[in-house]
Formats: C-alpha cells, structure tokens, sequence
C-alpha cells in the first residue's frame, strides 16, 4: 500500500493522485511530540504528509507510551506505518530540522509539564530549527518561554494565556513569524503543513 492509498484507508477520504517530485524535501528529519488524549488528525495528517515530502519522522511520547487519540485512535496504526515511536524526555535539537506539536486539550497540557521536553522546544528554538503547534500546541511554546512578541496563532480558548505571554494572538490559518510556524484549528491542518513546508523549500 503507497502513502496515498494508506492515507485515504486511515482518513477515509478519495485517493487523490498527485506530482509531489518538485515538492520532495531530502534529507531532513521531523518529530511530532504528544501525549494521550492528542486531537486525532492532528497528528494523522501532519505525519503522513511529512513522510510523503520526504522527511524521516520520528513521533515522540513520554516514556514512548503508545498514547490514544481524543476520539479513539491509536497512536501505534500511525507509528507502524509511518514514524519512529521515541522518548520524549531523550529528544536532542542537534537531531531535527523540524519540531511540531499538535493539538488537543489534554496532550499539551501533559506534554508541558515534561521538563525535559520544554527544554528541548527551547534548543531548537535557539538553534532557529523550525518549531511548529497548533490548536491548543502553543501552550507548549508557552510554558518553554520562546513565544515573547512572536505572533501566534492558537485556538481561540487560549487566545488569553498567548497574550498574557507576551505574544501577539493572530486569527489567521497559519502564522509564520521567523523559524516559529502555527495554526488556530485542526481545520487549518493542511494550511500549517504548508506553511511548515515553505520553511523547507
């Protein structure tokens, strides 16, 4: 089974054929950090169409705890296929060009209260590799402290917490402000990767 057809069997939507080879990103590594309770297609969705640019993508909980999604899903059918399943307490920015943190209430907030994946966040921020969330992700961006008089978008519930951390909330679909990417919505998915993707091309 090609990416195309497993994407269209797991998402349940039409294969849809199309000419990705200007679009091929070689040689770059990727990991999606997230917990239990990640909102599903925020993870689905950016770790295939990341797989399907050309990136490894490593996919990184706490513990590699195989986590479920909000609605159900199971992290492992996405790990099996498509990414690695590593620690996120061992995570090291001098292995990634590309950090992502999706969404779901209760994934970021578990995931913030890893000391070890907010320093993290912080060195790949510092070494200006592209750090991505969205929905209620931010929140992660937050606690790490990198997001002071950045422009954020984020779901519209922590539209305050972006704020009052000295960021600057934008309702737009996506947001590019430097090496930081985000997004408000888990319908926005498809506007993050391709912002996220510009980073790279």
């Amino acid at each position: 089974m090609n990416i195309q057809a497993a994407r269209s069997f797991i998402l349940g939507i039409p294969m849809i054929t199309i000419n990705m080879s200007k679009k091929i990103i070689k040689s770059k590594r990727a990991v999606i950090i997230t917990a239990e309770g990640f909102e599903d297609e925020e993870v689905i969705y950016p770790v295939i169409r990341l797989k399907e640019a050309g990136f490894t993508v490593d996919i990184a909980t706490k513990d590699k705890k195989l986590v479920l999604g909000r609605l159900g899903f199971p992290l492992e059918l996405v790990v099996r296929y498509y990414g690695t399943l590593v620690d996120a307490k061992k995570l090291q920015a001098n292995n990634y060009d590309l950090v992502l943190i999706p969404g779901g209430f209760e994934a970021p907030d578990r995931m913030r209260q890893v000391p070890e994946i907010l320093e993290f966040v912080r060195q790949m921020n510092k070494q200006k590799k592209v750090v991505a969330a969205f929905c209620h992700g931010p929140w992660v961006l937050i606690s790490a402290g990198i997001v002071k008089g950045k422009k954020i978008a984020g779901y519209i519930g922590i539209k305050d917490d972006i704020n009052n951390a000295g960021a600057i909330y934008t309702d737009r679909p996506s947001v590019i402000d430097g090496n930081i990417v985000t997004a408000r919505h888990p319908k926005d998915v498809t506007e993050l990767m391709k912002a996220i993707l510009s980073k790279f091309s």
